[in-house]
């Protein structure tokens, strides 16, 4: 129960500083997003993603900084049940006209959890649900930009609204050809809002455009809204380099799924500087309705407000809903334990106490290969996760083949207790990871081939054979090697994209050693079934790879069509080369007919 007086001046102190460790926060924060404009104007792509990678270690240094405060000055552990509640309605009134209500409560939730270190069921020490509503947030006692900017193209002239757009980031590097890209744009939007004709233009038309560019790697998207009538589409405007270090427009994209994908579960996070990022999510919902709030969050790098909003989602569905988690279907996997719940679109994986011997491998080296993947630029082509301790599940929603599982391979990570609250048996999985639910590439490909003489079997392995190439070569680009390449390591999602997500055997690129096979000496060598020559361990064989995945005649037919190139050491060794001098790819987030023309012998540079 909530204490009646507020007469803790202690526990308004605490409150204080709290408040104080998470400004501090999101002051850093809005710092390096903003610094995001000035490398891009600079072209300094190696730092925009050393900057990326800095600002995701920036929240839980933070939190231990105000942990560390607040028991050096008030030795928080020892605090009353009593002065934690003050300290927490304390802060509810510290947050009105605070303008990131929702993170400052998510930045109580992690701090108040490291020091009291008490059940998860503790629920009432916490913000469970968000106590300072995110409407209508104005910045108090100074001048904000406005989250968006509203444009009237038929007051001031098509042509003439897309040039002020444009111009109203203030970019200190001059456009290739400014007029070329607004005539471009302009036909783009007369296309899709306006029919081709001005008649088709509603009086109220305007295209509304969030205040702040999105920068990630070498690209800046500029991201808002045409609204025509009753009609509204997305819009996203991509913002490139050339090689003289002027800029062009490359690309209008007007479809909700394109503008999904540059916000995916498998892409790095923006750096975007907000004053109100409700106001910025609330917009972007507008535009891809379909996208849960919380993995907008994450896609604009708040990550831990991600988490939380996920938890309360899955809290949600679990009071809505009766069906058992079970063992995910597919192949299991040698070190992560996957299950799932079949009406929730996520998989749960633990990694397991014990590991065949082939798999030399521990517990913290797994994880350091899934936090690598979250710190690292994943083009589209591994699966970004939610890192979870601790959780909490309904000991009745689990079917007991999945208890018996989890006992016989990961004991250390279950727990079996009764909530005090309800007296209701509980599961405790001590650490998991939680990601979108894919399907398996080897379950996706049996589709085809159990239909071995139809044009659509043959058109879906073709298909899919060139996305696995492809996702592989995106990995390259991304200085990844995937390790262990198996159909069953990839998942294809809604849209038809291949993604990798087993990352417990991950190397980069440049810590690989790409070999051809050594010649046999003898023909014993030849005739051996055992690899006859020294193997390092990093040293990759690329051309031994085809006898793990090409088994079936219609994928190796379609493989060596389009990706013969992936079983030769020199493919490996060049794309190494040019990351070790420096290189960045160009993988772009949207198809290359999307892509306005370019000049012969250009191309954008994009991650």
């Amino acid at each position: 129960m909530f204490p009646k007086l507020l007469n803790s001046t202690i526990a308004f102190d605490m409150a204080q500083t709290m408040l104080a460790g998470f400004n501090r926060h999101y002051a850093l924060f809005q710092a390096e997003s903003a610094q995001a404009k000035q490398r891009f104007e600079q072209a300094d792509w190696h730092g925009q993603q050393s900057g990326q990678r800095a600002r995701i270690m920036f929240y839980d240094l933070r939190v231990r900084e105000c942990v560390a405060q607040l028991e050096t000055d008030y030795q928080a552990r020892t605090q009353s049940a009593e002065v934690w509640h003050q300290a927490k309605l304390h802060y509810i009134g510290l947050l009105i006209d605070h303008c990131q209500p929702e993170l400052a409560e998510t930045f109580f939730n992690s701090v108040i959890t490291q020091i009291l270190e008490r059940r998860y069921f503790q629920n009432d020490f916490i913000f469970l649900r968000p106590a300072i509503s995110t409407e209508y947030i104005q910045s108090p006692g100074k001048e904000v930009e406005s989250t968006y900017r509203a444009y009237y193209p038929l007051v001031t002239g098509i042509a003439e609204a897309i040039t002020q757009i444009l111009q109203d980031f203030d970019l200190q590097v001059p456009f290739e050809d400014l007029p070329r890209d607004v005539a471009r744009i302009e036909e783009t939007i007369r296309a899709r809002a306006g029919g081709g004709s001005r008649a088709f233009l509603r009086q109220n038309f305007q295209i509304q455009v969030l205040s702040a560019l999105f920068y990630r790697n070498k690209c800046a998207y500029l991201i808002g809204k045409i609204i025509n009538g009753f009609e509204q589409l997305p819009v996203a405007i991509p913002l490139l380099h050339n090689d003289k270090g002027e800029i062009y427009a490359d690309a209008v994209l007007c479809d909700e799924d394109d503008i999904q994908t540059l916000f995916s579960f498998a892409r790095s996070y923006f750096l975007v500087a907000m004053e109100i990022p409700s106001a910025f999510v609330q917009f972007l919902r507008s535009i891809m309705p379909r996208k849960p709030r919380n993995e907008i969050y994450n896609a604009l790098g708040l990550a831990k407000q991600g988490k939380n909003l996920f938890y309360r989602d899955f809290l949600q569905h679990l009071r809505h809903s009766s069906d058992h988690f079970r063992i995910a279907p597919g192949i299991k996997g040698m070190v992560m334990l996957v299950f799932d719940l079949p009406s929730f679109p996520y998989v749960f994986k633990l990694i397991k106490d014990y590991y065949p011997p082939q798999k030399d491998t521990t517990r913290a080296l797994i994880k350091s290969k899934y936090n690598l993947v979250k710190n690292h630029d994943r083009v589209g082509r591994m699966a970004d996760t939610l890192e979870y301790s601790s959780v909490a599940f309904p000991r009745a929603r689990f079917e007991e083949s999945l208890i018996a599982e989890i006992l016989e391979f990961a004991p250390s990570q279950i727990e079996f207790i009764t909530n005090p609250d309800t007296q209701r048996e509980e599961v405790i999985i001590k650490h998991l990871y939680i990601e979108r639910r894919m399907i398996p590439l080897n379950m996706y490909l049996q589709e085809a081939f159990d239909n071995p003489h139809t044009d659509s079997g043959d058109r879906k392995i073709e298909r899919s054979v060139i996305e696995y190439g492809n996702a592989i070569k995106d990995l390259v680009a991304a200085n990844i090697f995937p390790g262990d390449m198996l159909w069953k390591n990839f998942g294809v999602t809604r849209n038809g994209k291949v993604v990798f997500y087993d990352y417990d055997e991950i190397e980069y690129i440049t810590d690989c050693n790409f070999r051809k096979v050594p010649q046999a000496r003898n023909e014993e060598d030849e005739m051996s079934g055992e690899v006859w020559y020294p193997v390092g361990k990093y040293d990759v064989f690329p051309e031994t790879f085809a006898p793990f995945l090409l088994g079936n005649p219609r994928v190796k037919a379609a493989f060596m069509r389009h990706h013969a190139d992936l079983l030769e050491a020199d493919y490996w060794q060049r794309a190494k080369e040019a990351i070790q001098a420096g290189y960045l790819h160009d993988v772009f987030p949207y198809e290359q007919s999307k892509r306005f023309a370019r000049p012969q012998g250009e191309s954008g540079a994009l991650r």
